[in-house]
């Protein structure tokens, strides 16, 4: 990474949604178990099996656990979920608040939604279990807000203590990769602050995009753009070629 002070790469080579999943990517460490939800995450996990964790183990929900084969769901979520075993997840959402909170359930009121959305699926039990999460999604004002309008998936809950009190054992999220940059927890208060941007992407375009205060850190760096091995994998990966 650079710091702001140091002159960005030209991102015209590679769109938005490249620069995020292979920002992604790289937060996954090889001999990991890795679940990946859906979409986006499923993309950066294969990317980064790909690229430099050849041995990790993506977990689905639907019980696939890599060359390992299936398992049932209830030895899915009983021995490999709920147990901690899973390394890391790969989530997305509709919404996120700024306690990393997720919304996969409804958009509006619950009663009487403006939207009903896919649902949980396995991720409130990572979220709650696994030792840390990566939330993986496109960075728009009607996803990113203060209070998200169900919490399908806790993150932090209202603050540093809620996890704790709510007996969940995992570590809850540990960064919100963007197509914009790159989000954390603040070490004292968890609320999620800027701490990276992709590059050619100023502050202020962030800040526009996020529904709350949001706080930018003191050591606010640039992504390292996509290099050209990166950009060669996530493209065969888009397309199903490659090994």
């Amino acid at each position: 990474m650079t710091t702001l002070d140091q002159p960005t790469t030209d991102a015209g080579s590679w769109t938005s949604d490249e620069m995020l999943a292979v920002a992604a990517a790289r937060t996954v460490r090889a001999g990991q178990a890795c679940f990946a939800g859906a979409g986006l995450p499923a993309r950066a996990a294969e990317l980064a099996r790909r690229l430099h964790a050849p041995d990790l183990l993506l977990v689905h929900d639907d019980g696939r656990l890599g060359e390992l084969g299936a398992v049932s769901l209830p030895e899915l979520f009983g021995y490999w979920i709920q147990s901690g075993r899973i390394d890391v997840g790969l989530l997305s959402a509709a919404q996120i608040d700024v306690f990393g909170n997720l919304n996969t359930t409804v958009l509006g009121d619950y009663a009487e939604p403006d939207l009903r959305l896919p649902g949980s699926g396995s991720a409130p039990e990572i979220a709650a279990s696994c030792r840390e999460v990566v939330v993986v999604m496109r960075h728009r004002l009607p996803a990113f807000v203060e209070r998200v309008d169900f919490v399908t998936s806790v993150g932090f809950g209202a603050g540093p203590l809620d996890r704790a009190m709510l007996g969940l054992r995992g570590g809850g999220p540990r960064q919100v990769i963007t197509d914009l940059g790159v989000l954390e927890p603040d070490p004292d208060s968890v609320e999620l602050r800027l701490t990276a941007v992709h590059p050619g992407v100023r502050v202020e375009q962030v800040r526009a995009e996020t529904g709350w205060p949001l706080e930018v850190s003191e050591d606010l760096v640039v992504t390292d753009a996509p290099t050209p091995h990166e950009l060669a994998a996530l493209r065969s990966v888009m397309t199903g070629s490659g090994s």
